[in-house]
């Protein structure tokens, strides 16, 4: 960590500034790290203007003929092209999905018509599809991979995938990343022929941040409310400012995009009550996420009605490595302010990373 450039606080490398300081409007430094690591990486540093319109995200880049967007996913060829690139794997069941602590497959939720067992689901699988590139430019991301590998790594085989998806062992199918949405067309097509194709139980799962042009948001979480499955939404911040330096898009438009697809997707899921079509999730990333981005966001979920809210311990990563793991005593904190927002489920997960370590706000 370093003394804030303007108040002397500590903060991040990355950012430069203290919460305080960054809500205030001091995003110079953040900004910059977005651009100058994204150009070593051969991505857009900004959601392009000039060129192809394309309405699959928040950020609707008008993509130049031989360039890619934001995401480095969707390409000008003459026509906008999405790349089919994922690392998709088989993960035992009860795994460690967010949406574990309501998911059919390691619970009695939703049972018996999403789930045969009055419990974890042992000796079937989750097929976990891993896609590689992301709306977002997060600067602690924790599976980094997916932008330093995207232009590595060869288009997917879609028989493959749609194979390892039927497999009768196959009880999830959970797109995570990066994030699923720059290449939801790939994946909706997918799950459709899935679900056309058996009558076993098949749970499509979204881990995503929530971004999504609300058309394509409503057409993958209606694959999961037919099938049983969970939309997680991993909310970065409250406050549009903290947003855009964690992440490096417009803070203010992302908000906005966040609770009308949220709002949507509760509303798509008010005659299931179990599972809950949607959870939403938020990284505890010390100094950043203070117990009033917590407040806010906690306050919007539980105008929802019953959302489930996962808190989640951070680990360092990739370009805020300098910060701590989140302090069991803030973690305790935001489980208490969550409550008191009127959440009536609050979750805290990967507690083995919560140190005792306390760090100031």
């Amino acid at each position: 960590m370093i003394a804030c450039k303007n108040c002397g606080k500590p903060a991040a490398r990355a950012i430069g500034y203290c919460y305080d300081c960054v809500r205030k409007g001091h995003l110079e430094t953040a900004m910059e790290t977005h651009r100058r690591w994204r150009s070593k990486l051969r991505l857009p540093p900004e959601p392009p203007r000039q060129g192809l319109k394309c309405s699959t995200c928040v950020n609707e880049c008008r993509i130049p003929r031989g360039f890619t967007g934001y995401c480095g996913v969707w390409r000008n060829v003459g026509h906008l092209k999405a790349d089919f690139k994922v690392y998709a794997y088989l993960d035992p069941l009860p795994t460690n999905c967010v949406s574990t602590p309501v998911c059919p497959a390691a619970t009695r939720r939703g049972f018996p018509f999403f789930t045969d067992t009055e419990g974890p689901e042992y000796g079937y699988y989750n097929l976990a599809v891993f896609a590689y590139g992301c709306t977002l430019d997060c600067l602690y991301c924790q599976n980094w991979e997916h932008k330093t590998d995207l232009f590595k790594v060869k288009e997917a085989n879609y028989q493959e995938l749609l194979g390892m998806a039927l497999d009768p062992r196959v009880r999830c199918i959970c797109y995570f990343g990066g994030d699923p949405t720059p290449q939801a067309p790939h994946f909706i097509r997918l799950s459709r022929e899935v679900l056309n194709k058996t009558t076993s139980i098949k749970r499509i799962c979204w881990e995503t941040n929530g971004l999504a042009n609300p058309n394509i948001m409503r057409l993958m979480a209606q694959l999961s409310l037919e099938s049983g499955g969970i939309v997680k939404i991993d909310w970065k911040a409250w406050n549009p400012n903290v947003y855009k330096a964690l992440t490096g898009i417009d803070g203010e438009k992302a908000l906005k995009r966040l609770k009308e697809n949220a709002k949507m997707i509760v509303e798509m899921g008010r005659d299931r009550s179990d599972p809950p079509l949607l959870v939403v999730s938020l990284l505890l990333v010390p100094l950043y996420i203070t117990l009033e981005e917590v407040r806010g966001v906690a306050e919007f979920v539980a105008s929802l009605g019953n959302v489930p809210l996962v808190l989640l311990a951070f680990h360092p990563s990739w370009l805020m490595s300098d910060l701590p793991t989140t302090s069991r005593k803030h973690a305790e904190e935001a489980v208490k302010v969550a409550r008191e927002a009127g959440v009536k489920e609050v979750y805290l997960e990967n507690v083995h990373l919560l140190s005792d370590a306390e760090y100031p706000f």
